[in-house]
């Protein structure tokens, strides 16, 4: 059964991006903060892979979605002001990269409200969507969210289209992501085996997973949500990987290249409207 896009949208697809920094290392381990070079390992992705990758979708004309920490948002202010100046979305990644369900309700509000005050300082727009750190929530997650004003999360993996959590505060829209099509899972080593994966894929492999995974989305019409860390997929060669892997994307028939945002608001709609049918 596929989802009910409209007439001339086969399947969505969302890139995208985690911008981690130095949030990641440093919630895992606060001694990290002490070594230069696993520091460095982290910057890299504010510093070097996001300008590449914005230069790369302003080429492409895609429109993007990046989960920032506010944590990194506060180091690297010009760097997401350019990403909301862009046009790209801007969703919430935790504060300091916690691990969610470590933390009791005052500090899981805590890290979201402080969060959202520092991206709609920088950007003038209050986030609407949310990504866990490590995609690991609460069960009172959810309530939580929709009572702060978020419209979608994006970090539970019970479906591979758009649907609606009910909660006590309104209704929340999950927009189901996977470790398949995420980035860590094929190029995150660290000289840490606790930080990385341990492991570099080739580009090769990466564009083939991702590829098929596309042609199955789109053979039984869900939404392809991919994953990205700028200090994995920001390295040179990976960018130009996805660059083909977009080129894929439009060959296919009815690919819809989106924002979680934007899919987010489709799904709203289809809901208000299924409503107002039902009411009529």
């Amino acid at each position: 059964m596929t989802y009910n896009w409209s007439e001339n949208r086969r399947c969505a697809a969302v890139l995208s991006f985690d911008v981690d920094g130095e949030s990641g290392i440093l919630a895992e381990d606060p001694k990290m903060s002490q070594r230069l070079s696993a520091i460095a390992w982290a910057r890299y992705g504010p510093k070097t892979g996001v300008p590449r990758i914005l230069d790369m979708l302003k080429k492409q004309s895609v429109q993007a979605t990046f989960f920032v920490p506010g944590y990194t948002a506060e180091l690297y202010p010009d760097l997401v002001k350019r990403i909301s100046d862009e046009g790209h979305e801007i969703g919430v990644h935790g504060y300091l990269h916690e691990k969610v369900s470590s933390l009791d309700l005052i500090q899981e509000e805590t890290a979201l409200v402080k969060t959202c005050d520092i991206l709609e300082k920088i950007t003038g727009t209050r986030p609407i969507g949310y990504r866990a750190p490590l995609w690991d929530v609460n069960d009172r997650t959810p309530e939580l969210l929709a009572s702060h004003g978020m419209v979608y999360d994006s970090s539970l993996m019970d479906d591979d289209v758009p649907y609606t959590i009910s909660t006590p505060k309104g209704d929340l829209i999950e927009i189901p992501p996977h470790w398949t099509n995420d980035d860590w899972e094929q190029f995150a080593f660290h000289m840490e085996p606790k930080i990385g994966s341990g492991v570099i894929e080739t580009c090769a492999k990466a564009l083939q997973l991702w590829q098929e995974e596309v042609e199955g989305m789109h053979h039984y019409g869900r939404a392809f949500i991919l994953t990205m860390h700028p200090e994995l997929i920001g390295r040179p060669a990976r960018v130009l990987m996805l660059e083909k892997l977009i080129e894929y994307m439009r060959s296919l028939d009815g690919v819809w290249l989106t924002t979680c945002g934007e899919i987010a608001r489709y799904h709203q709609k289809q809901n208000l409207t299924a409503t107002m049918s039902e009411v009529g």
